[in-house]
């Protein structure tokens, strides 16, 4: 499934520096291949490696193609693409000799390159394999496209009727291919079916595929569609051929179905009263509508921001300079540079600009009781304060009230968070999402506790941003963040979805305070557009623009949102 994000940048759009993700299809092949083989002919397969801290790691594998030095592959590799970033990518070739894992003792290598996803543009990329005592003759081909917005993918059911038999001693076992023909006349693969072994009637098995990669959004683009007879051995017999557009295919509807006549060129000019190799049908089509978290924002959809101060004693005495907490009046402290950056990205997509601002780890009045989930406000009735200067405010006006203490539990207000915006679930609208930005100096002393809570606020519309202040040692903080693996709760329970996001202050101490924020905002888009997702949830009508609708965008759809993975 090639599902499309449009990874927009909100930023553009609304002012403020969020990181712009989108999305790039890399399509594989490769030409004059080692025939490592005895009896046959090579059996290739490709596989995607990233570079991640120095380290190299699978991100994805091609299907194995039998017996050809030539291959093309269907299957497509789909990247986040960064612009900012330098993403290193490697090619390894493959000939496979059994069906264990690839890349084994029994497996030859055939040779690799490596690349960085920057240098592909969205055309055909061409490089020599570079594997010891191969030669220059052997390539590698890479064709990159970038996934734009206003896209979405459409799912195709195909079937034929009485195709030709090219067996003795059975039937066909037929497969069908769609070729897009570009611009310059070259032939791109856009997919591969599944073989139906020993039927001249198959029912293909319905697949998904991105407007962009069948038809570049052109309605009258054409498709060049080969159905073939598979050989175990790779050498495939041709059945026959057909030529369709998206836009005929869109002609199908009210129980009606979009036939092509399959033509093989030499029958039909040797024999007299040939009349085709059997017929392909489009059975159904549907269009599904992809959506983005611009989609989102422009629907209505607020952003609400809570922010969770950490007052435990290992912040040192606010009336020392030395504290973290010390009010500097030339210049803030960690705390409120953190705050700031984050929260004035926020506030525009919040329309009351109205921010809760909490505590935790300190012995608040009038009773000094400690507390882990108290308003910085001291109004537990109304713990909003006026856009980000208000929590400014009330930061300060706090510090010299309470008394700074212990431990440094966060689950209570993560609970009370999630807690909140499970109640405003029961709306069913995409009007509502939740960002809590927690800001602490130390490593948090209920983990197990903070574990269970983030696992049950991933089923809600909530993402977490936790920033390390001060110079602690945060290593145990990564856990949360899940991006070296899938958080669990402490019965082994999965986060439904990825929500925190966890940065120490201190890689950013010289940066800009926009930095800051585009680095620990960075993953919201997504998780909100993966939420939605989930709970199948559209955008609400935006607000009626100017902008001129593409003719993909006027044909009727079955809305559906994206999410935000791997195809």
């Amino acid at each position: 499934m090639n599902d499309v994000q449009d990874a927009t940048s909100p930023g553009a759009a609304l002012g403020g520096p969020v990181a712009c993700v989108s999305k790039v299809e890399l399509r594989v092949a490769c030409k004059a291949l080692l025939d490592r083989d005895t009896l046959n002919k090579s059996d290739p397969c490709v596989i995607l490696m990233v570079q991640n801290q120095g380290q190299w790691t699978e991100l994805d594998r091609t299907e194995v193609i039998k017996s050809n030095l030539h291959p093309v592959f269907a299957k497509v590799f789909t990247l986040d693409y960064y612009f900012e970033e330098v993403q290193k990518l490697r090619f390894e070739v493959y000939d496979i000799h059994g069906t264990h894992s690839i890349g084994t003792r029994d497996d030859d290598f055939l040779g690799g390159v490596e690349c960085t996803l920057g240098c592909l543009p969205a055309e055909n990329k061409i490089f020599s394999l570079a594997k010891m005592g191969l030669t220059k003759k052997n390539f590698f081909q890479v064709h990159a496209e970038e996934i734009s917005g206003n896209n979405g993918y459409v799912e195709l059911f195909f079937c034929a009727k009485k195709l030709d038999d090219k067996d003795l001693f059975s039937k066909s076992d037929p497969f069908l291919e769609i070729y897009r023909i570009n611009d310059d006349g070259t032939e791109q693969l856009v997919h591969r079916t599944e073989v139906i072994k020993n039927n001249l009637n198959p029912v293909w098995e319905p697949f998904k595929v991105s407007l962009i990669s069948l038809c570049s959004c052109d309605e009258d683009r054409k498709l060049k569609c080969l159905v073939w007879d598979s050989d175990s051995r790779g050498k495939h017999d041709f059945i026959g051929e057909f030529y369709a557009t998206f836009r005929e295919m869109q002609k199908i509807g009210g129980g009606s179905k979009v036939t092509w006549d399959c033509m093989n060129p030499k029958y039909k000019l040797k024999k007299k009263n040939y009349k085709n190799s059997g017929v392909v049908i489009l059975s159904d089509l549907k269009l599904h509508r992809v959506y983005s978290f611009l989609d989102y924002i422009m629907g209505g959809c607020q952003i609400h921001f809570t922010v969770a101060i950490d007052f435990t004693a290992s912040n040192g005495d606010p009336r020392n300079s030395c504290s973290l907490h010390y009010i500097n009046p030339y210049q803030p402290n960690e705390y409120l540079k953190a705050l700031i950056a984050v929260g004035e990205i926020c506030q525009d997509y919040d329309s009351d600009k109205r921010f809760s601002a909490l505590g935790f780890g300190a012995r608040i009045p009038p009773n000094y009781e400690v507390s882990h989930d108290f308003a910085i406000n001291f109004n537990p009735e109304d713990d909003e304060c006026e856009e980000i200067q208000g929590v400014v405010e009330a930061y300060q006006n706090c510090l010299p009230k309470i008394q700074l203490y212990g431990p440094t539990n966060v689950s209570p207000i993560i609970s009370r968070i999630a807690k909140l915006s499970a109640g405003e679930e029961t709306i069913k609208d995409a009007s509502r999402y939740h960002i809590l930005l927690i800001l602490t100096d130390g490593v948090v002393t209920d983990m197990a506790d903070t574990r269970e809570a983030i696992v049950r606020a991933s089923y809600q519309p909530l993402s977490i941003i936790i920033v390390g202040v001060g110079n602690a040692d945060f290593t145990d903080m990564q856990i949360l963040d899940g991006d070296d693996g899938v958080l669990r709760s402490p019965k082994g329970e999965p986060v439904l979805r990825d929500i925190v996001q966890f940065v120490p202050f201190r890689d950013f101490k010289t940066a800009s305070p926009a930095a800051l924020a585009k680095c620990v905002l960075a993953e919201v888009p997504n998780q909100v557009v993966e939420y939605y997702s989930h709970k199948a949830i559209c955008p609400m009508p935006p607000i009626p623009s100017c902008d001129s609708p593409t003719s993909l965008a006027n044909t009727p759809t079955e809305s559906l949102p994206a999410v935000g993975t791997t195809a």
